[in-house]
């Protein structure tokens, strides 16, 4: 392992040299302007998470072409797993708040009757963990959960009267009062769905290695019928497989955990877990990845299965909801700063919480690039910069970003028998073009989006844990004009800037800025049911689950 992550940070170490060389070549030429050198150290600071992008996607891609049973190369415990005994009885934990029942119910008796297919009923309870604090949705909630009940006696319901600690303070609250009798706990969300198959892999890798403390099955998107997540979530699988097999190879046991489909051994976690408060007294937010750092320092692992099979999730329905859910993220990996100097972590627990923090930092710097930038341009700075040399660095710094999903669009063509669960490698291909449009216009909003929080964070900006809306909606011109009028002003002044002191630069701008212009329509655009039903009639960007669950009768 020492081995592996000395040749990744070399990986890493030359892609972000290749980038600063490359913005060296477009921004010397003429003489350093003071809005080249701050565009300058504001894409230097972009740099450690493009080539991270890049080196995971590389590595994982390799991974994935180069090895028989590609999750097996990188998780020792799978190549040992064998079907559980069930000497290790599991809860299922399920964290609901407010939630539509009749959404949440389904995936999960789904997975029970499917243990019960298997003749492992016996080893699982189910457990609701509910944080409704709402009277009448609270009753409508354990009626639901008594009808479910009937069909499916190993089902339990807990609700806390007072929500504290948030779903990370729910859950040890379960395991310190509700949890006796279970040696693992599945951890899903609301709106998580995992085979049979799926989960008792998981307990078998347990069982093989009892030094496991956490084990993370990737996450695929369940079905959708919007345009927005059919778009988005198209891209994150291809994504999140090249990266995870590559984050994998060089973490090894010191993983991460996103909080949900995930089973954990339930002591470790209960010993080393309880969070305590921020010093400033509030409450960690982000709480999965500060689990998992705790536990790397504790001697235990923390492993990532990157395979998604049977292992979904729900995406956010549209882009209001997409927003939202980023800056809830933002704020909670933000407080991450506070945590970097305590004592007893280790260091790949310390570039854990990095990481998630540069995940997010990167948005005002790269609103700073393209400011900078256009001032530059503005003040005829630009007239040395050679065309090719910027041409190659746009490319390279896009490729390297996108790297991770290009590489599992190759990974599907390239590897006998996948891409027929697409519809064929025409059918990916075409989806691939409509993901890599849509997230062209998506990512200057969402980039400005987050700039404008974490601008405003030290100020008192918080972005509160609401109950999150999981439905498909229609979104009106107002309700978008009001959301999205800061980002689409922002981009008729980075543009209008350009149109009058330097309109040469307009089409080199449109790349990383055109979506500020057009975020209301795009919203509105991809909430619309006339979009979604045209995607689907085009059989464009359908994930094998939506292909299969579109050619069920209806």
């Amino acid at each position: 392992m020492p081995l592996r992550r000395l040749a990744f940070a070399l990986l890493c170490l030359a892609l972000c040299g290749l980038l600063l060389w490359l913005a060296v070549r477009v921004m010397a030429p003429g003489g350093w302007t003071a809005w080249e050198v701050l565009a300058f150290l504001c894409f230097a600071g972009t740099a450690p998470w493009t080539a991270l992008c890049a080196g995971n996607a590389l590595v994982g891609l390799g991974i994935l072409l180069g090895t028989r049973h590609p999750p097996a190369a990188v998780l020792p415990a799978l190549r040992h797993a064998r079907p559980p005994s069930g000497r290790l009885h599991t809860a299922i934990a399920v964290c609901i708040r407010n939630e539509e029942m009749a959404q949440v119910l389904p995936p999960l008796a789904r997975l029970l009757d499917g243990l019960a297919v298997a003749g492992a009923a016996q080893h699982f309870t189910l457990w609701f963990l509910s944080d409704t604090q709402d009277p009448a949705l609270a009753t409508a909630e354990e009626a639901a959960i008594e009808e479910f009940r009937a069909r499916h006696p190993r089902t339990r319901y807990r609700r806390r009267s007072r929500n504290a600690g948030f779903k990370a303070g729910n859950v040890m609250d379960f395991l310190d009062h509700h949890a006796e009798g279970a040696a693992l706990m599945l951890c899903l969300d609301a709106d998580s769905e995992m085979s049979a198959q799926a989960v008792l892999r998981l307990v078998g890798c347990m069982e093989a290695d009892h030094r496991i403390a956490i084990l993370q099955q990737l996450i695929a998107g369940r079905p959708a019928a919007a345009a927005f997540p059919r778009l988005f979530q198209f891209g994150m699988r291809a994504g999140m497989r090249a990266w995870a097999m590559g984050q994998a190879w060089w973490q090894g046991p010191d993983g991460p955990y996103w909080g949900h489909n995930a089973l954990i051994r339930i002591e470790p976690f209960r010993r080393h877990c309880r969070l305590e408060a921020l010093p400033d007294g509030s409450p960690i937010l982000s709480h999965d990845q500060v689990e998992a750092v705790r536990l790397h320092a504790a001697g235990w692992k923390v492993c990532c299965l990157p395979d998604e099979a049977g292992s979904l999730e729900g995406n956010p329905p549209a882009l209001p909801e997409f927003m939202a859910r980023d800056l809830r993220w933002a704020a909670g990996n933000m407080q991450y700063f506070a945590l970097l100097r305590l004592p007893g972590l280790t260091w790949m627990g310390r570039w854990q919480l990095l990481q998630a923090i540069l995940l997010f930092l990167g948005a005002p710097l790269w609103t700073g690039v393209l400011v900078f930038a256009a001032l530059n341009a503005a003040n005829g700075g630009a007239v040395a910069t050679p065309g090719g040399s910027l041409l190659a660095l746009m490319a390279v710094t896009w490729t390297m970003l996108h790297a991770p999903k290009l590489c599992g669009y190759a990974e599907v063509l390239l590897k006998p028998g996948l891409a027929e669960a697409y519809g064929g490698r025409g059918a990916l291909l075409r989806g691939a073009v409509a993901e890599l449009v849509f997230t062209t216009l998506l990512d200057p909003v969402s980039i400005l989006n987050k700039a404008m929080f974490l601008a405003a964070l030290p100020f008192g900006a918080r972005q509160g844990w609401a109950p999150q809306n999981r439905a498909a909606r229609g979104i009106s011109w107002v309700d978008a004009a009001r959301l999205l009028w800061p980002h689409t002003l922002f981009g008729a002044a980075i543009f209008g800037l350009l149109l009058v002191a330097a309109p040469g630069a307009l089409a080199w701008a449109l790349p990383p800025a055109g979506g500020l212009l057009l975020a209301i329509p795009f919203c509105v655009a991809t909430a619309s049911p006339r979009l979604s039903d045209r995607l689907r009639r085009m059989g464009l960007a359908a994930t094998p689950e939506e292909r299969v669950t579109e050619a069920l009768p209806h």
